[in-house]
């Protein structure tokens, strides 16, 4: 089943993310599908800009855990061996080659944000151009709180955008930013009123932008780009390689734990 939508209109096409009864959370077929859908409009020769939505109540709850990527997780983290490790770096690898499928499109994208937009979530909007926000969103990046360093991009993407400071008291604290003060802090650009305002104003934004050259625009954004791909590439690489040796844990344990169980976890950091 596709989790994702392509609606086009005109020179701006809107990427839906389509998932809506599990809260848009990312499983095998939306890391699978995600880097197609990118190749698809960026092989259209008539979108020249990309509005990246979701349907339901939320833009994403970030990965599913309940889904065969966390049974691999968990497959990994079981065996001790240097095999089992090398099959987790792979897995970090493939999921973050996915997340950066949107980052790599030379063609804008812009992400309209409402309701959870979580972990995995957050990737997303960070490998996005722009992002814009409903006042119903609320951002985290929430992977502290369950004993685990993000891997997806958020840390690499988002100090150039925020700042150092912003960033880490969001990645040490895990804490829920509302969409208010995503937007001082400038993780989005606007906050609106509601979702559908949300939407009609990245829509506007994307006309805009796909109203001027088009070989003008990639060449800005590549330009924009190229100071920052490599440092972000090696950023992905030691988080890759600090997950493979560090993410088994008895305080990731504890956090699964307290989960299931619904109170709060004990970390001891074992």
């Amino acid at each position: 089943m596709s989790v994702f939508e392509i609606e086009r209109d005109g020179a701006v096409a809107t990427l839906w993310l389509a998932n809506p009864d599990r809260r848009n959370a990312m499983g095998p077929a939306f890391f699978q599908e995600l880097p197609e859908r990118m190749l698809e409009l960026e092989e259209d020769q008539n979108v020249r800009a990309v509005v990246v939505a979701a349907q339901g109540d939320h833009f994403s709850a970030g990965l599913d855990l309940k889904s065969e990527i966390g049974m691999q997780i968990q497959s990994s983290l079981a065996g001790g061996l240097a095999a089992e490790r090398e099959k987790l770096w792979h897995l970090i690898h493939q999921l973050q080659d996915s997340i950066t499928s949107v980052a790599r499109s030379s063609k804008p994208v812009i992400a309209a944000l409402h309701g959870a937009c979580i972990g995995g979530g957050l990737d997303l909007a960070a490998a996005c151009d722009i992002r814009f926000a409903a006042a119903n969103t609320v951002i985290s990046l929430r992977e502290t709180r369950i004993a685990i360093v993000a891997d997806l991009g958020s840390l690499q993407r988002l100090a150039p955008i925020i700042g150092q400071g912003h960033l880490r008291e969001m990645a040490f604290t895990g804490r829920d930013v509302p969409a208010g003060e995503a937007e001082r802090m400038g993780l989005v650009n606007a906050m609106l009123d509601d979702p559908a305002a949300t939407l009609a104003h990245a829509r506007q934004v994307a006309g805009a932008i796909a109203a001027n050259s088009p070989l003008t625009v990639r060449g800005v954004k590549a330009i924009l780009d190229a100071a920052q791909q490599e440092t972000i590439g090696r950023g992905l690489d030691r988080v890759a390689l600090w997950n493979t040796a560090f993410l088994p844990s008895e305080d990731l344990m504890e956090a699964v734990g307290a989960f299931l169980q619904k109170r709060p976890p004990v970390f001891r950091g074992r």
